[in-house]
Order: structure tokens, then C-alpha cells, then sequence
């Protein structure tokens, strides 16, 4: 998959593999439809860093988890 180009597709990509590797007790709560494209490469950014550690601690998962919020399209 080439995650490159932003789209609606590779943000939910993305935000599913996050959540697999943070493996939240409630994933419903991030869901991809949350995410504009215009935060794209703050996400692909993210995702990378996940990907590169063998594991993460309590800290750092609520370092992403808060990350992941301020990503998150503002709700109206």
C-alpha cells in the first residue's frame, strides 16, 4: 500500500493499524472519519514512529493517544 498520497483510504489504513498496535480496550473511540487529509502527514508521522518501536510504554501510549486527539478534526 502505498501510504504517500493522502486519502480518505489511507487514513483509515493508518488509524486501523494504530489501533491494532496500541490495542485499545474501546477502538471505537478513534475512528478514521475523524481525520481530515490536511492533517495527513502529522498521521503518516505518527504512524512511522509507532511502527519503528518493539514496544511502547504507558507513557509514550499516552503521548499518541494525545497526540491522536489533537489531530482530530475540531467537533461543531
Amino acid at each position: 500500500m502505498n501510504l504517500e498520497t493522502p486519502s480518505k483510504e489511507n487514513v483509515a489504513h493508518i488509524v486501523d493499524e494504530i489501533k491494532a498496535r496500541l490495542k485499545l480496550v474501546n477502538a471505537a473511540i478513534i475512528d478514521p472519519e475523524d481525520f481530515e487529509l490536511e492533517k495527513y502527514d502529522e498521521l503518516l508521522a505518527l504512524y512511522r514512529m509507532i511502527q519503528k518501536k518493539e514496544t511502547l510504554t504507558p507513557m509514550e501510549l499516552e503521548g499518541i493517544l494525545a497526540e491522536l486527539g489533537e489531530l482530530r478534526k475540531e467537533k461543531k
